[in-house]
């Protein structure tokens, strides 16, 4: 291929490196290119895994790829590993932490350059601990990672402001006349539900207002549907519904629509994370808007930049209230 690109063996392997293009000029990279493609080739990635020490794949560890909140902190990883020149390679985990575990040491076995880990964190401290020990393992193997949410693991993490933004809705839907709220909580065991539970109470005491009504149930759309359908069999005087994503307001509101019940005329209701749909439902949903696709981006950046200090970071993400149709002005 350096024969039929007229470059030197050096050249064509910077090229095609994953620091290539930053240090070989456009002409000759594109002589080398052109080449690569005429003849075929790709990059060996075991033999440069041999070389070098490491692979040009960074692991990202989500829940479920099919909700938007993990697709897009996905976009956001793989937009800063495509400035890096790297390849990133996806798992799910469907909500199982002995799966996290399994993949963690999976990526190890492969020396990932980095890993991600962009899934809340549970309760059991047994398991987090089990997977505390993997990632350690994997750092005195050469290896980076950091977090979304989790201060608890041996990693740099970007830390969303959930129980903040959580706090700040409340006393918002509390400004519009709201008295009496329902919360659909997702699993007592995640703790992203946690903490924007308690945020969402400590808004409503803020503002003088008791407890909400709360239910607990699947962290997804089939979640909500059914907690929004079980919320009307029990009986609710809440003028306001607080589904803990958006994903979960969005089955709610089909649950609600199903049943009769006009939103926000009959009944507001509001979410979190402002994922693109909560934009383009019928009425558009007030939620919490976190910035999903740049903390993707952070998280990687922040894997792979060494720490000069020697300690864990903990980057804070801001959240903003986001007040749309679905709420309706009570004063």
């Amino acid at each position: 291929m350096a024969r039929l690109a007229g470059v030197s063996l050096a050249t064509a392997s910077r090229v095609l490196g994953p620091a290539g293009t930053r240090r070989v000029g456009s002409e000759l990279r594109h002589r080398v290119e052109k080449a690569a493609r005429q003849l075929g080739y790709t990059p060996n990635l075991v033999a440069r895994t041999l070389a070098h020490g490491a692979s040009d794949v960074v692991g990202l560890i989500v829940h479920d790829l099919t909700d938007p909140y993990f697709a897009m902190l996905a976009g956001g990883v793989m937009r800063a590993a495509e400035r890096r020149g790297l390849v990133v390679l996806i798992s799910a985990t469907r909500r199982d932490p002995e799966r996290e575990i399994a993949h963690v040491a999976t990526l190890r076995a492969q020396r990932a350059r980095a890993i991600v880990l962009a899934g809340t964190r549970v309760t059991d401290d047994r398991l987090t601990g089990r997977l505390a020990a993997e990632l350690e393992r994997y750092r005195a193997a050469g290896g980076r990672a950091a977090c979304v949410g989790r201060t608890v693991l041996p990693a740099d993490t970007v830390v969303p402001d959930n129980h903040g933004g959580a706090a700040r809705l409340a006393r918002s839907l509390a400004a519009l006349g709201h008295r009496r709220f329902a919360v659909l909580a997702g699993p007592p065991e995640l703790m992203v539900v946690r903490e924007r539970l308690a945020g969402f109470a400590e808004g409503l005491r803020d503002a003088g207002l008791p407890d909400p009504q709360v239910l607990y149930g699947d962290f997804d759309r089939d979640g909500g549907h059914a907690l929004a359908e079980r919320l009307l069999a029990e009986g609710t005087d809440a003028t306001c519904v607080f589904a803990a994503n958006d994903v979960m307001a969005v089955g709610a509101l089909a649950a609600l629509r199903a049943r009769g019940v006009s939103v926000p005329a009959d009944l507001s209701l509001a979410g979190f994370d402002d994922i693109p749909t909560s934009r383009d439902t019928v009425p558009a949903l007030t939620t919490v808007r976190l910035p999903l696709e740049d903390m993707g981006e952070r998280v990687l950046d922040l894997a792979l930049d060494p720490d000069s200090a020697g300690e864990w970071r903990a980057e804070r993400i801001p959240a903003e209230v986001i007040i749309r149709e679905s709420t309706r002005d009570l004063r």
